[in-house]
């Protein structure tokens, strides 16, 4: 079992951080909260998981800590005490008083030093995460941001500029690592030597968007998908699609060919989770993410296998995608060879931090 949250967590027992411009969207997101579907609350939690888990690793945090879930344009921040961040997920220019920020690397930031995360170069969302984690109270188990209920996060919002966070204490991975930082960042030097990669795909599993031009997304085949007409069904595996500027954190709006609805294509809602391919009456298919409803009422013709879906969540308004039909097998057995790539990756970092 992952943890998602940092135990026993005194309100602002660590840094201080000032938000001096907020980005386009960004939030305090973990892995969510699971168990409470039933009540109607999303799991929400972090668009690509997979990055926020690696993230965290980088700095020394359980994989499941709380960090800032950046959207295209990332925010500027002021260190008000010294910590160590990592940022993941989509490629952003970055720089930390002036000095570019390399991705799935821990730097070293002193009281005062500035970190600006400018837009993205590719992909959709980033993950920024600092040592100790975004110290805000919990919500129904979670530290995530549902703005919608205006649940969790800062205030259930996204950042906006004057907004102080805190870090909690460091485990002892991240003091560790701290104290080798500080060591380094006397010297001019803030980013770790180490295990780690300089750019995304160097670590298998940290979905990268660029890999594939359309992406591949690999799915399921849906429970309504016998209801469209044979035509409809088979187009929808052989037609790219592109994301429609709509698209958020609820789901990827697609647009390409009209998926011909069946007569009487209405259904009683049902149970709904994010990967979920929805087609709604106009024939333009939606993939549920994190912050989708717990229950839907239209036909559902794919369900994106577990392993794909962080890459859904870093694709942009106006990139292209295909889906690839797989069998449950398959998906199976893709997951557990990611969690075993993860599991490689926290071991060497394991090793480098006790060095």
């Amino acid at each position: 079992m992952i943890e998602n949250r940092m135990e026993g967590t005194d309100m602002h027992a660590g840094g201080e951080v000032v938000v001096r411009s907020p980005g386009l969207w960004t939030t305090v997101q973990d892995l969510g909260r699971p168990g409470w579907r039933r009540a109607g609350v999303p799991v929400g939690g972090a668009a690509d998981a997979v990055s926020l888990r690696v993230a965290n690793l980088l700095v020394g945090n359980p994989e499941g800590a709380a960090a800032l879930e950046l959207t295209l344009a990332g925010p500027t921040l002021e260190f008000r005490a010294e910590g160590v961040f990592a940022l993941c997920g989509a490629l952003y220019d970055a720089q930390l008083d002036g000095e570019a920020v390399e991705p799935m690397r821990p730097y070293y930031a002193p009281a005062g030093a500035v970190l600006t995360v400018r837009r993205a170069v590719r992909g959709c969302r980033g993950v920024l995460a600092l040592a100790g984690g975004v110290d805000v109270p919990a919500v129904l188990g979670s530290r995530s941001t549902y703005v919608r209920a205006r649940l969790g996060g800062v205030a259930g919002r996204p950042l906006a500029a004057g907004d102080r966070l805190w870090t909690g204490p460091l485990p002892p991975a991240a003091e560790r690592l701290m104290m080798r930082l500080r060591r380094q960042g006397s010297g001019g030097l803030r980013a770790a030597r180490g295990p780690f990669a300089a750019a995304p795909g160097l670590c298998p599993a940290i979905p990268d968007p660029s890999a594939a031009e359309p992406a591949v997304i690999r799915a399921l085949r849906g429970a309504e998908a016998a209801r469209f007409r044979p035509h409809a069904a088979e187009g929808f595996w052989d037609a790219p699609y592109t994301v429609r500027p709509e698209a958020d954190r609820m789901g990827a709006r697609l647009a390409g060919p009209q998926l011909a609805l069946p007569d009487g294509a209405s259904m009683l809602s049902e149970a709904v989770a994010p990967g979920a391919v929805q087609v709604p009456p106009d024939g333009q298919p939606i993939v549920l993410l994190p912050d989708c409803g717990t229950t839907g009422g239209y036909p559902r013709i794919a369900h994106v296998a577990a392993v794909d879906l962080p890459l859904v969540g870093q694709l942009r308004p106006g990139d292209r995608l295909h889906f690839r039909e797989i069998a449950p097998a398959e998906a199976e057995r893709l997951l557990v060879e990611r969690e075993a790539e993860l599991v490689r990756f926290r071991l060497a970092l394991r090793r480098w931090m006790e060095e």
